[in-house]
């Protein structure tokens, strides 16, 4: 009997044991790295660029619907989330999927990285504004000097498939690096969704962004979105995952501030052994590297991905309450945040640029 009783408990341990991610309750996500709120600027135009010819494919409902910032903190508050990077979609007014081409294109693209700067000096501590440009736009690099001094202003995102960036062109590449220069002398953190609209993306882009680009960042943090595709876990995701994982075995030292998001890489349909794959080459990359993100709203709400969805990844429990609890350094004032999810208030503050008239 006693025999069985053991047993009976080594059954149990083990089972804990096998299902990590699920073995002890959570605490919830401190920040979210990735999020979205459409501007006034860029909502004026999303049917337009929605219905473009330039598009391949239908928008998500979820784009095009109007949420605010007030949606945003209310689901937020809802799931524990602390802080989240609220991404501007200035980008979508140069993009070449809009055709034919805006004629106000960069006085739209102001205005929508305004709006961003202004929520978030709204909401100190709470939201951190990441302007965004098209880096092939013949503004991209003014734009960014525009921000260069705004405390509220806490880094940069750039969307490769939507600005029609082929990092196998070298004059894009060679754009591409201006723009992390400039960047970089800003000390803005950098969020790039990479991926391009090329079939076979995938390791062979990661080498170009890993030697080519990456160092034009001097130090500044890059958060690679989407863990590198643009959701889901399709084939040239994994090729780049694997590109990744293969040059940072190679050169470990290389880049020290490199991160990857985990917007929409996964959800709770995701399967099994998707989820068990995705970790194995987490700990191959380097689960440290990894940071909550969830491209909301088209998570839906926050709780279910970044706390129940996320909760599915067989994560040993201090890796996955490390993973919430971690928070990439990003320029702002107000309220600075700091890796991981520590805080200090930033004194004397700049003058704002988010008074500036549109286009100036």
């Amino acid at each position: 009997m006693l025999f069985k009783r053991i047993m009976a408990m080594g059954a149990v341990l083990t089972s804990l044991i096998a299902t990590p991610g699920t073995a002890q309750p959570l605490g919830p996500v401190h920040t979210d790295h990735h999020v979205h709120v459409h501007s006034p600027a860029i909502l004026e135009i999303l049917a337009a660029y929605c219905s473009s010819p330039g598009r391949l494919a239908a928008c998500d409902p979820a784009f095009v619907a109007p949420q605010t910032a007030d949606d945003l903190l209310a689901d937020m508050d809802e799931a524990g989330v602390q802080t989240a990077w609220m991404m501007s979609t200035a980008y979508l007014a140069e993009s070449p999927l809009m055709a034919p081409p805006l004629a106000d294109a960069a006085t739209r693209v102001h205005r929508a990285n305004a709006f961003t700067v202004a929520t978030a000096a709204a909401h100190p501590g709470r939201l951190i504004a990441f302007v965004s440009v098209n880096p092939l736009a013949p503004d991209a690099l003014a734009e960014i000097a525009a921000w260069k001094d705004e405390p509220f202003a806490g880094g940069l995102k750039l969307h490769l498939t939507n600005s029609g960036v082929d990092l196998r062109n070298p004059d894009h590449v060679r754009r591409l690096t201006a723009v992390f220069d400039a960047a970089s002398d800003a000390r803005m953190t950098i969020l790039i969704h990479m991926r391009t609209r090329a079939d076979d993306y995938g390791a062979r882009d990661v080498r170009v962004v890993f030697e080519q680009i990456l160092p034009h960042a001097r130090g500044v943090p890059v958060v690679i979105a989407h863990a590198g595709g643009w959701g889901g876990l399709d084939a040239n995701t994994w090729d780049a995952l694997e590109g990744f994982r293969q040059v940072l075995a190679e050169q470990p030292d290389a880049a020290p501030n490199l991160f990857f998001d985990l917007a929409q890489v996964f959800d709770a349909d995701t399967s099994p052994e998707n989820r068990a794959r995705l970790v194995e080459v987490m700990r191959g990359v380097g689960v440290e590297r990894f940071v909550p993100g969830s491209d909301w709203p088209f998570s839906g709400p926050l709780d279910g991905y970044l706390n129940k969805a996320m909760a599915l990844l067989p994560l040993a429990p201090q890796e996955a309450e490390t993973l919430r609890q971690r928070s990439v350094a990003a320029r702002c004032c107000g309220e600075c945040v700091l890796s991981p999810g520590i805080r200090a208030i930033c004194s004397n503050p700049t003058p704002s640029n988010r008074e500036r008239p549109p286009g100036s």
